[in-house]
């Protein structure tokens, strides 16, 4: 073993309590012959992100998951949530959620933006913990090895939208339910309630690309605010029973369709539960 992986696993022993880190043994990994699999996920470098965001999920953001028992032990699947923040703090405890919620725990593999891989230090990170680059290909790819796929149909313009659209779905992306139809697998709603008010916007610099970026994001507060966060994960839609034709552009628009509204209605439940923000 490598010393970066040993550095790995005493980091993540370290920052665990025992229990999580005994269930990180148990976790699905398919190793290329190097230590990762051919996306460069490193199951050492997740458990020290699950270590060096426990005190995020369980002290900052006070997560509460609600409907975990809805997201299947195994077998491909496909997680579509709403969108928001500066920074993905929502996917973040989602992959987090997921992974305690699950025995043995499960990774949620975020389809992250295509300019992710060019960003420096960045990119590389992201990809040992279960982050991919959203190619068509990353995401075939991800189902035919009977991943945990985390999906934002929102993309970019969720993370943009501002305090005044807080919780208002914006144009929704439809590849998700393409590749659900044509791979016949579950795809289970996911609200993150609280993430569209922890880091608000005041303005973005459209004309920043750099590494691709669509825009660079100016935040109100120099940190996100403590905002409590809750992860409502709705009964999985399983597509193919009710829309046959992946190939027909007009049907796959119409599975989407399905997916938003019900993510939509698990926004509206959410939203009516809360009781304060904090």
């Amino acid at each position: 073993m490598s010393l970066a992986r040993r550095l790995g696993k005493s980091l993540s022993k370290l920052l665990l309590d025992p229990r999580q880190h005994a269930a990180l043994s148990s976790l699905a990994f398919r190793d290329a012959g190097h230590g990762f699999d051919v996306l460069g996920f490193d199951p050492e470098a997740f458990g020290v992100a699950l270590g060096v965001t426990r005190f995020a999920y369980e002290r900052y953001f006070r997560v509460t998951s609600h409907g975990a028992e809805r997201l299947p032990r195994s077998g491909a699947a496909i997680l579509a949530a709403n969108h928001s923040g500066l920074l993905p703090i929502d996917g973040a405890m989602i992959v987090v959620d997921v992974a305690r919620q699950t025995s043995p725990p499960r990774v949620a593999r975020v389809i992250g933006d295509v300019f992710i891989p060019m960003m420096p230090w960045v990119g590389t990170t992201f990809s040992r913990i279960g982050v991919v680059a959203g190619s068509a290909g990353n995401f075939r790819h991800l189902l035919e090895s009977g991943e945990l796929v985390l999906v934002f149909p929102e993309g970019a313009p969720g993370i943009g939208k501002g305090f005044r659209r807080r919780y208002q779905l914006q144009s929704w992306r439809v590849g998700h339910a393409e590749l659900a139809l044509r791979y016949r697998v579950p795809v289970i709603p996911v609200a993150v309630i609280g993430a569209e008010e922890a880091w608000p916007e005041i303005g973005r610099l459209d004309s920043f690309h750099a590494f691709g970026a669509p825009f660079l994001p100016i935040p109100a507060t120099p940190l996100p605010l403590p905002v409590r966060l809750h992860v409502h994960y709705g009964e999985p839609l399983v597509l193919h029973e009710r829309f046959r034709d992946a190939d027909d552009p007009g049907t796959v628009r119409d599975a989407a369709r399905v997916v938003k509204h019900a993510v939509d209605a698990l926004i509206a439940q959410g939203l009516s539960q809360r009781q304060g923000l904090w």
